[in-house]
């Protein structure tokens, strides 16, 4: 043991005068900065192993982590809890993999920052079958807090934004969209979701992503910067993000609050929260834009949005024109067809009576 320690010291000796020699020999001076990049590069790619860390930017009192110390209890926690959740070393569980079951987490302090990303690590599991399974969880940062609802677990005719993982398809007509789905709404206190409907006439965007009973973990981002919001999702085990939806002209004041939030009814799974990071983002501003405050949640030209999932589901002005030509065209050929077939059901009446 103490020679293999000396050897170890030895080699690092010899190591320590080659490189010292190379610094003096003044040709080699390239060799050693290039030297010196890979040790730079290799240090920094083990100090970002974990994934998708900026704790420099992290800001604690918006966000929710192991070990949950104090979670709904304490009074120093930034957390409360509600309804069914549920607390354990590894997650938060807002729902069981039981029925009627609800229950949320909610942060007790407002956020003021202009332009934040928050990092979702979630797990939805369960024994259901594909399609017997439900609800889903959704993501908060609204005015209302601690409320129960049928929106997820929360209250209807929220105000602020509302992030859904939607699990099973309620509405049975739509066979273009693939569950789980995940998307994205903006409620001014007066704007309903439509449960029944999966929420599509108020939806702003969303993608499909296959986040149940998969054996990797499961991310969802959401970042809000400059009147732009901008989702996307990691559950592929890649740790790479994919595009879901980006859409400016989305308005959300200051000073609301994050939450998440789960609900099961006759079908169910476990919604495991792991952890909810918040990060601050420094974007450069305009005095103008310093000094703009929205005071309610809004989204520019929803109604633009709202005509064109209209148009896609019925009928163009053209296609209106045609449908009504061929039925007049085809009225007037059976017109048509039908006086001839009387004409010859006549003749060979009076040829038989004669």
């Amino acid at each position: 043991m103490l020679f293999s320690t000396m050897n170890k010291s030895n080699r690092f000796r010899m190591g320590s005068f080659k490189i010292f020699d190379l610094m003096l020999n003044q040709r080699n001076i390239h060799e050693l900065t290039c030297r010196f990049a890979v040790v730079l590069l290799l240090t920094c790619q083990c100090l970002a192993d974990d994934g998708y860390e900026m704790d420099d930017f992290l800001k604690r009192e918006y966000s929710l982590t192991k070990p949950y110390q104090g979670l709904g209890s304490s009074s120093s926690s930034y957390w409360d809890l509600m309804g069914n959740a549920m607390i354990t070393t590894e997650h938060v569980r807002l729902t069981p993999d039981l029925q009627s079951r609800q229950g949320a987490v909610w942060s007790r302090v407002p956020c003021f920052l202009r332009d934040w990303e928050l990092q979702v690590h979630f797990k939805i599991h369960g024994h259901g079958k594909k399609n017997l399974n439900g609800d889903g969880m959704a993501l908060w940062y609204t005015k209302e807090r601690m409320q129960t609802g049928p929106v997820f677990g929360n209250m209807n005719l929220f105000t602020g934004l509302g992030v859904f993982v939607d699990t099973y398809p309620n509405e049975n007509k739509n066979h273009e969209r693939v569950f789980p789905y995940v998307s994205g709404m903006v409620g001014n206190g007066t704007l309903a979701y439509e449960h029944d409907r999966d929420g599509q006439s108020t939806e702003l965007g969303g993608c499909t992503a296959l986040v149940r009973n998969i054996p990797h973990d499961t991310f969802l981002l959401i970042r809000y910067t400059k009147n732009r919001l901008t989702i996307q999702i990691d559950v592929d085990g890649k740790q790479e993000w994919q595009d879901c939806l980006d859409l400016p002209g989305v308005r959300l004041p200051r000073g609301y609050f994050f939450g998440a939030s789960s609900v099961t009814g006759d079908l169910s799974d476990n919604h495991d929260l792991i952890s909810m990071k918040l990060y601050q983002l420094t974007v450069e501003r305009t005095p103008e834009e310093e000094e703009e405050e929205e005071l309610i949640p809004s989204v520019d030209n929803f109604e633009h949005l709202n005509k064109v999932e209209v148009q896609e589901e019925g009928m163009s002005g053209v296609q209106l024109f045609f449908t009504i030509v061929f039925s007049v065209i085809g009225i007037f050929v059976l017109g048509v067809v039908a006086v001839v077939m009387y004409g010859r059901w006549k003749e060979n009446s009076r040829k038989r009576f004669y």
